[in-house]
């Protein structure tokens, strides 16, 4: 299909999805504006100057070349679904997106705001970006460049216990990290599950720090533990993480990892009670984890995602493609320390 075709078949998609625009009884709403930003973070990474209205139609100019008919709740709610949440059957820009980056770069920028990651696509692709066109005509454009046939998305389900290898991106101090702050990692593999690409390599996992606890007296050191929450994958869903046996046995198997665990640097992992979110232990001396510090998880519970399934032409993509080998046994054995709230691997 054509890019502008396919453009003005998605339009068409859009504006049926805004037909039937609504919001279920009892279901709690943002305000217009609420709605507004969240749409220009997703889209500029800050809020637009002046009225919703103008902001509004910046949007829909800036994405589609022209204004959208319909009241703002409906107008609003369309955009959400073509940007995020997918329309129809029809996946989310973001999902595509985040394809083009996996077949030019081998690596996702979620971090980046979707204008932004159109442009460096385009640059990195033909040199330099279609600035003054629609953004998603060029997305599009791009998409006909990249992938054989029309790019679809189709339901996949990603099994409980699924290992995977992350690194921290933010530096975290006891100095000044806080219970409640926001811990970003990235994935360092591609993550598929038979055949369907789930989460490329580079995408967003998100910590919280737990605990805090400066040092204390007759020498007891300063800590910090982590709680594991999500790994976002290239649809609009959320996969829960933790740190289980599974992934604890895997960061003894992987030297790298086992010798930063076993470091004052980084501390040990915490496996708390079945059912319940394990997590890290930093211990020491106002240690930092440091960008890069790698450490396992993985998947809480069997979750219902979006995947792309890999034609053969782009299965020899670097950064692995395959379906990941299931991992066997468990790691009770392992873990002989006991702690409060769980167990210490050492």
């Amino acid at each position: 299909m054509k890019p502008r075709i396919r453009f003005t078949f998605l339009l068409a998609l859009l504006f049926l999805v805004m037909a039937f625009a609504g919001v279920s009884h009892g279901q709690e709403v943002d305000t217009p504006e609420q709605v507004q930003d969240r749409i220009d973070l997703l889209i500029y990474a800050e809020k637009g100057a002046g009225g919703i209205i103008r902001r509004l139609e910046k949007i829909e100019t800036d994405l589609f070349g022209r204004e959208l008919p319909g009241s703002i709740a409906e107008r609003q709610s369309g955009l959400l679904n073509f940007i995020s949440n997918g329309t129809l059957g029809q996946p989310s820009l973001i999902f595509k997106a985040g394809l083009a980056e996996w077949a030019i770069a081998h690596e996702v920028r979620p971090d980046l705001p979707l204008a932004s990651r159109v442009t460096e696509i385009e640059r990195q692709l033909e040199g330099e970006a279609a600035e003054g066109r629609p953004l998603a005509m060029r997305l599009e454009r791009v998409l006909t460049l990249l992938f054989p046939g029309q790019v679809l998305w189709q339901d996949v389900n990603v099994p409980a216990n699924l290992v995977f290898k992350a690194t921290f991106i933010d530096r975290v101090s006891p100095r000044n990290a806080a219970a409640g702050d926001v811990v970003r990692l990235k994935l360092e593999d591609n993550l598929a599950v038979e055949g369907f690409l789930v989460a490329p390599k580079g995408s967003r996992v998100i910590a919280r720090v737990d605990v805090v606890k400066p040092p204390r007296s007759f020498g007891r050191p300063s800590e910090i533990k982590f709680a594991f929450e999500r790994l976002e994958p290239l649809g609009p869903e959320a996969i829960p993480v933790f740190v289980g046996d599974a992934s604890a046995l895997a960061a003894k198997s992987d030297t790298t990892v086992a010798t930063a665990i076993g470091t004052s640097a980084i501390g040990a992992i915490l496996l708390g009670p079945v059912g319940l979110v394990g997590g890290l232990l930093v211990k020491g001396d106002a240690p930092d984890v440091a960008p890069g510090t790698p450490i396992y998880l993985e998947t809480a519970s069997a979750t219902p995602v979006k995947g792309y399934a890999i034609p053969p032409s782009l299965q020899g993509l670097p950064g692995g493609v395959k379906p990941p080998a299931p991992q066997e046994g468990t790691a009770h054995e392992e873990f002989e320390q006991p702690m409060e709230g769980g167990d210490l691997l050492e």
